[in-house]
């Protein structure tokens, strides 16, 4: 399990990588800028060929955690005067600019591409019905019912529940009213609003749907274990695939969603489990293990049930569109989420969004495993999410990032001459000291996960 995990984590970190160092390598040999080292990772050289015209070094360095490209400059050693026309610094500040701006470039083309991909090829996704609202909700003081399908958010057409999840949160995040356009069994439509003002930026972390009630409809599914967890607390009881669960401390079990709540309510207290096993009755012992989810303290058992074909098209579409409404889609896509990247970052910046929302490398792997065992789609999709938070992130105008070289550049274009060595050399350790306290927030909050489940 581990292995899987790290390896789809190494396996996505290579991608976007090699993809954002090949943009700014092309664009260095588009302006006939000599490249050094295109490499791979940072320290100690652990592979290296040389190719090219040039003697190009392709390497691989013992630390996985990003790459570099490295030119001829002046700046970093001496250079031969019939080389001078090559080195990065004599570049006009056009072409310096294209250079760095060509990296994070090529991480949202990555992502256009992908999007595109499975726009045409079909994503299978959940349909946006909705279950019962809890009880004190916005959705609940609406009157929203079990079982309608979401058709509209504010005018927006709306087809799969990660439409709705999106738009929502878009809205949610600047208060916005909600108007929701909802065909229920009978098809019929009702208009429903949502005040928004109960969302909190500071729950964003959790599920931004269920704030509001809007939680998913799922049908009722016999009581039949389709999976068990390995290491789970029903692995330890003895659970098998195919045990149709009978009853639960005496109190008989007809469906899925009964026993679920049944072991979400005993977390950490023995409970007796009848189950039917080819043909014969047995009884379990188990004890439900303490687990968070949306802020609730609950118990779980790690079982999953036996979903038949007829359960999974209630719940499902498959979404597909041609190629060219496919590529439109998929700049739209691009452009939503660096949109809503820019403003979480800014959310973060005032205080008005925790920054317990910010992952490190160990919930990003997580992640990762988790949509590689899902299946190619989920995992090209969150290749497509990562790619553009790293092209996001990249602009940032912080210096050592390409964003804050981006800035030096503008600086330099607007006063004529280059900024000053003691202002670069100032630059870069703030930079430094921000990317160190980033990255200490996003290790905290991944230990900070880890422990609490």
């Amino acid at each position: 399990m581990l292995a899987w995990y790290v390896g789809a984590f190494l396996v996505a970190l290579a991608v976007l990588v090699v993809v954002h160092e090949m943009g700014h390598y092309l664009a260095a040999r588009a302006c006939n800028v000599k490249v050094l080292r295109f490499a791979f990772g940072f320290g100690k050289v652990i592979w290296m060929r040389r190719h090219g015209r040039d003697g190009t070094e392709w390497a691989i360095s013992a630390f996985p955690l990003g790459g570099y490209v490295k030119m001829l400059d002046e700046r970093e050693g001496a250079v031969a005067a019939g080389e001078l026309d090559r080195a990065f610094n004599r570049q006009s500040v056009g072409r310096r600019a294209f250079i760095v701006a060509a990296g994070p470039a090529a991480n949202f083309l990555l992502a256009i591409l992908l999007y595109w991909l499975l726009f045409m090829y079909g994503v299978t996704e959940l349909k946006p019905r909705l279950g019962t609202p809890p009880v004190g909700t916005p959705a609940a003081m609406a009157g929203i019912g079990e079982g309608g399908t979401v058709r509209a958010v504010n005018g927006t057409p709306i087809q799969t529940w990660q439409e709705l999840r999106w738009e929502v949160m878009r809205r949610a995040l600047d208060k916005e009213p909600l108007q929701l356009e909802v065909a229920s069994l009978q098809r019929d439509i009702g208009i429903y609003r949502l005040a928004s003002d109960r969302f909190d930026l500071e729950e964003l972390e959790k599920d931004p749907l269920r704030l509001l009630g809007l939680v998913l409809y799922r049908p009722p599914l016999p009581a039949v274990v389709g999976s068990v967890q390995s290491g789970s607390a029903a692995a330890e009881a003895g659970f098998r695939e195919g045990d149709r669960v009978l009853a639960v401390d005496g109190k008989a079990i007809a469906v899925w969603a009964e026993l679920a709540a049944a072991a979400r309510a005993a977390a950490g207290r023995p409970l007796r489990i009848a189950v039917e096993r080819e043909g014969r009755q047995v009884e379990l012992t188990a004890i439900p293990r303490l687990a968070e989810e949306g802020g609730q303290k609950l118990g779980r058992l790690g079982l999953m049930a036996r979903e038949g074909h007829g359960e999974i098209f209630e719940m499902t579409t498959v979404v597909s569109y041609g190629p060219l409404v496919s590529i439109g889609r998929a700049l739209q896509q691009t452009w939503d989420t660096s949109i809503l990247s820019l403003r979480m970052m800014g959310r973060m910046l005032t205080g008005e969004l925790s920054w317990k929302n910010l992952s490190g490398p160990v919930t990003i792997a997580d992640y990762a495993g988790q949509s590689a065992r899902l299946g190619p789609t989920y995992y090209l999709r969150f290749l497509a999410l990562i790619s553009i938070s790293l092209g996001v992130l990249n602009l940032l105008p912080v210096p050592v990032l390409d964003g804050g070289h981006l800035m030096y550049y503008l600086v330099e274009f607007l006063k004529g001459g280059p900024v000053s060595e003691r202002a670069l050399e100032i630059g870069q350790q703030i930079g430094f000291a921000l990317l160190a306290l980033l990255m200490a927030f996003a290790f905290y909050n991944d230990i900070n996960r880890l422990v609490s489940g």
